[in-house]
């Protein structure tokens, strides 16, 4: 590689937890495996490592009789898999991992050798990889389904021609909390931490994420989150870690699989599809209240891809592009009870019976307050107050 800027491996947690599931979507790599998933990015940092050499290209021709895609644990629809095979021959396997830091790391030892065809990225990692030469320059003429997409999926920060990236499925970040325990409202972050060290003192939890916990103090104060600021930084180190952490009793990234349904925790941070899990599984739903807080949250997009050195790029474009029909993005909207991005999917959802889709279609008013997170020079200090925040709480 031609002196790119190493990318950064970073304990950060970009994305989704999902209705049937066997890896965790956002969990966060351990500190001992992000040191040894930096020393293999080492290797394309400037002067580390060689070229990949040429990339295959898909031009539309035959396609290959097998696809290994390398994903987020149960995040494709079976249906859609198998419907793949059917309708168009390749044989897809499917590959896990449990964050983005993973799934680089892999992809920079590999140099071009790893044998994924598509990758799915969260947004805000993929400037750094076609920098680094992980990703291969999609075909989009051989991507007409593209037009299924809403606009507002398209065309992102982080890809803005969409050259090397489409959109899989995104969401948010919000809270849930046991009406039975906290019987005032709640709407904001500051309502938040405020019933955390009050009514839920002792029965709060948040995301085991530093983009979440980190992230909800800077909501709350309406500031930038992406704020490089060493004063705002320490101003949230003495906040979460000295005022907040004495009232926490979990770090969970998935409190829709246990805590709400069984009732453990009175106050959780969630993401909206897991709150969605927990919600449908209680068996007293009206006792849980989501909230998209106030004034501002998070908003993440994973993306399918291609990996550099793809050994079958024809079939991995047919295999988006085969994802991207209307019939596979409401399977896949099903399944996973993400939005992925389609075209006016929300009437064909709500008139299917899905339920509770209000946590899955935004408004306008609702999008506005959703922030994308940015990986910058500060990303050390935000890691040291997670976990100075986890070892004050000793949750």
């Amino acid at each position: 590689m031609t002196e790119p800027n190493p990318i950064r491996v970073l304990a950060h947690a970009d994305a989704i937890p999902f209705i049937r599931r066997e890896i965790s979507r956002r969990q966060v790599l351990s500190l001992a495996a992000l040191g040894g998933a930096a020393a293999l990015l080492a290797a394309c940092a400037p002067g580390g490592g060689s070229s990949t050499g040429p990339q295959a290209q898909a031009s539309g021709g035959a396609l290959e009789d097998a696809l290994s895609v390398y994903t987020w644990g149960d995040y494709d629809s079976p249906d859609v898999v198998s419907g793949f095979t059917s309708s168009l021959g390749p044989k897809v396997s499917l590959d896990s991992y449990s964050s983005n830091e993973e799934l680089i790391a892999k992809l920079v030892a590999a140099k071009g050798t790893s044998g994924y065809d598509i990758v799915v990225p969260t947004g805000v990692f993929i400037p750094q990889m076609i920098e680094n030469g992980l990703l291969t320059k999609l075909n989009k003429d051989l991507l007409p389904n593209l037009s299924n997409l809403d606009p507002s999926s398209l065309g992102r920060a982080w890809d803005p021609e969409n050259e090397y990236s489409v959109c899989k499925a995104w969401g948010t970040t919000g809270f849930v909390y046991d009406k039975t325990v906290i019987t005032r409202e709640l709407t904001t972050w500051s309502d938040f931490f405020d019933a955390a060290q009050n009514e839920a003192s002792g029965r709060t939890s948040m995301s085991d994420d530093p983009a979440g916990i980190i992230g909800a103090y800077f909501w709350a104060n309406d500031l930038d989150w992406n704020t490089q600021d060493a004063d705002q930084l320490e101003a949230c180190r003495a906040f979460l870690v000295n005022e907040i952490a004495p009232h926490i009793s979990a770090f969970d990234s998935y409190p829709g699989t246990n805590a709400i349904p069984q009732g453990t925790q009175a106050l959780m941070q969630a993401w909206n599809g897991d709150a969605r899990l927990g919600l449908l599984e209680s068996s007293e739903p009206d006792r849980w209240q989501w909230v998209l807080p106030g004034p501002v949250t998070e908003l993440w997009m994973d993306n399918w891809a291609i990996a550099a050195g793809a050994p079958h790029p024809e079939a991995a474009h047919a295999f988006i592009n085969y994802s991207l029909t209307p019939e596979s993005l409401m399977l896949s909207l099903d399944y996973i009870g993400y939005n992925v991005g389609g075209k006016d999917m929300q009437s064909e959802a709500e008139g299917a019976g899905m339920e509770l889709t209000d946590l899955i279609f935004f408004t306008e008013s609702q999008l506005a307050t959703m922030h994308e997170q940015q990986l910058n020079d500060s990303q050390t200090t935000r890691v040291e107050i997670w976990n100075e925040m986890k070892a004050a709480a000793g949750a």
